[in-house]
This record gives structure tokens, sequence and C-alpha cells, in this order.
């Protein structure tokens, strides 16, 4: 399969697969347990039906929404994944310029492996830094500072990874941060010598982020479960989060919000967002599907804060059926991550345009000229 071959996040995830090591690959691909929830994820979509309105003048769409104060093209937005650099040696680079070029929100995560600094001076477009709470609190302040610093436009506090959840895909690959090279997987590194030698060979693997007081995971090879049970606060609380949002001062977003109960207490303590996620199924198997609970969210908090739908998206529809729920925008990972694997920037470059195509095919077959008429009026449960 060639990258002409592809035109949808499953092409992608066919070619990555082929290209990538095997514990590269299923640490991308997998999540929790019986990976129920993964499922869910993008099945949630496939439960409930658009019903489109016709004879409504569509030759001019605009697809532009407004998240956190920024007005965005499209209302897809690229979610904060760490560890870009060992999918593709372009990393989060390849990501932040698509993002650019699209004028769509990018978010870098405290474990990603470029500085905050470079992406606050490689691109204009709207920046989002995914916050990791670590027991050293000392971390903590310094990528607040630096944020700061390399002007950010907002934080996403992850609220949901206190505990590593139970992702056995990685225990039977023996996957690590960085790369341990043992027997078990040493066939599977040089049966894909493409993916190898850019490692070995190209612009060293580091989590800057990180770096300045952490040697796990950059220095120490650490499983992520093991990174998570021993590196992060299990203590962050409410209170904590407050905190921070003061601290930081700007745009704030709790990523992992999943009840209506703590929609409202994201809005009590002044978060300006909340990404609806489950962590791609990564964490709580047998948790609900982001889309399953944009209905009710918004029904509570919808107009107070801006609402994200993060998880499960694979086609412009998703992106349309989340709005219609009540979502201000859509967001997703994997499904750049595929295409970032699969052939590094001209991959997320061809997905996300497939997908902004696809965005604005089914608005004009809606009958809609902006993502605002779309409405719940417009959707069927099954």
């Amino acid at each position: 399969m060639r990258l002409s071959d592809c035109h949808n996040v499953e092409d992608f995830r066919q070619l990555a697969k082929a290209r990538l090591p095997s514990p590269i690959f299923h640490y991308i691909d997998g999540a929790a347990d019986d990976e129920l929830t993964k499922a869910r994820n993008s099945g949630a979509f496939d439960d409930c039906d658009l019903v489109p309105n016709v004879l409504a003048g569509v030759e001019g769409i605009d697809m532009s929404v407004t998240v956190m104060g920024k007005k965005i093209d499209m209302p897809l937005m690229l979610s904060p994944t760490a560890l870009q650099r060992l999918f593709h040696w372009q990393g989060e680079r390849a990501v932040a310029n698509v993002a650019q070029r699209l004028n769509t929100w990018f978010g870098i995560s405290s474990l990603a492996t470029v500085s905050i600094e470079e992406i606050g001076e490689a691109i204009s477009s709207p920046k989002l830094f995914q916050l990791y709470i670590h027991k050293d609190k000392g971390l903590n302040r310094s990528m607040v500072e630096r944020c700061k610093a390399a002007k950010f436009d907002a934080i996403a506090l992850t609220v949901d990874t206190i505990v590593a959840g139970n992702r056995e895909r990685c225990l039977r690959t023996g996957f690590t941060s960085p790369p341990r090279f043992t027997p078990a997987s040493t066939l599977s590194y040089a049966m894909h010598p493409g993916w190898t030698l850019n490692y070995l060979f190209r612009d060293k693997f580091a989590l800057p982020n990180l770096d300045t007081h952490v040697g796990e995971g950059t220095n120490v090879a650490v499983s992520v479960a093991d990174y998570f049970n021993t590196m992060l606060d299990r203590s962050m609380d409410w209170k904590m989060a407050e905190q921070i949002r003061s601290d930081w001062g700007g745009e704030f977003c709790l990523k992992g919000i999943m009840s209506v109960e703590d929609a409202k207490r994201a809005v009590d303590i002044g978060a300006t967002a909340i990404m609806v996620s489950n962590h791609g199924g990564r964490q709580l198997d047998g948790s609900r599907s982001p889309f399953d609970q944009i209905a009710e969210i918004a029904d509570a908090v919808g107009g107070k804060i801006d609402i994200i739908c993060d998880g499960g998206v694979r086609r412009g529809s998703h992106v349309l059926k989340a709005l219609a729920a009540g979502a201000t925008a859509a967001s997703g990972g994997r499904l750049y991550l595929y295409a970032l694997a699969a052939a590094g920037e001209a991959g997320v470059e061809r997905i996300t345009g497939k997908l902004r195509e696809e965005i604005e095919r089914d608005m004009r077959l809606m009958g809609v000229r902006s993502p605002s008429q779309l409405s719940r009026s417009m959707l069927r449960w099954r």
C-alpha cells in the first residue's frame, strides 16, 4: 500500500501497521483491558443517524468555530499525544506544520518529543499544552511558566491518569520509552529497517519538557504504566486543579471529563473548556464513549463552557454528529497518529485534508452552511 492508496483513517492504520515495529504500532493502536471502550468510542457514532435537510442553498460553506477564544477554520482539533518521535522521525513538528496550514488547534503533551519553546516559535496557530501533574512540584511549575513564556494559548490539565490503565498489548510487546531492544523485540525492529535506521541515526529521542527534572522516559527506559504509576500525583483533586488554573491565568481546559457532575464543577472552578474524553479507551475499560455523553453534558453546561468531543473520530460525519449533539468541536489523536507513523508530514496532511473535505461535503449534504446550524433535531439514536 502507498500513500496515494490511503483514503481514510483505517487505510493509514493498515499502512502504519506494515511500517512500524510491533511494540510501536501496538502502543498507538492498543487500549486498556479488553479494549471495549476503545471500540465503543467509534462505534457510538454508528448508533446515531443523521437526518439531512435539502434545498437549503449551501453554495457557500463556513466551517469555522471558536474554541477557547480562538477562531479555527474547521471544527476538528488535533489532540495532544505523547512520544510522537517514536512513531516517525518528524514527530510533533510534522503535526504542528499541518495544524498551522489548517488553522486549527494542535496540542503537545508533557511527554512530547519536542520542547514547549520550539513549538511556541514554530507556529502561530492556536497551541495547547497537555499538562500531567507530577509529584515533582518544581516540574509542574516549570512547565506552566515555560508555556507562559512561549505564549501558548491554553493548558489542558489531564485528569484521568492518576493511575495507568491496564494496557495489555504493551505488556505483551514490552514497549518502553525509550524503546528497549530485547531478544523478544529485536526481530520486529530488524524487519522494519526504515523505522529502525531513522530512530538510530536521526535526531536523538528526548522528552525535553521533562528532562530538566526527570530521567525516566528519556535516559531510563520505562513502560508508560510504570511512569504514570510512579511519577504522577495521585492526590490531584479539584482544589489543585483550581490552583493550576489560577497559576496559569489563561484559557484552561480539563481533559478527561466524562460526567455531568464533573462538567458542572469545571464551570465552577473557572475552566473555559472541557475535553469529554476517556483517553482513547486506554484508562478505564467499560467506560462510556465521549459521544455518548455529549448531549447530557451539553444540556447541563452548554453555553457556559466549550465542549470538545475527544475520541473515536474517524469520519467527517462523526464530527457533524458531535456538533449536532452539542459539542463546540471534535478532536482526535489516533486519526493523525496512524498517518504520521505511515508517512510523516505527508500522511498527516493527507488524512486531515480528507477529513476536512468530508466535513465540508457532509455539511452540504446535511443542508447547513455553518456548524451552528447543526442541532439535535438532525439526529436519531437507534
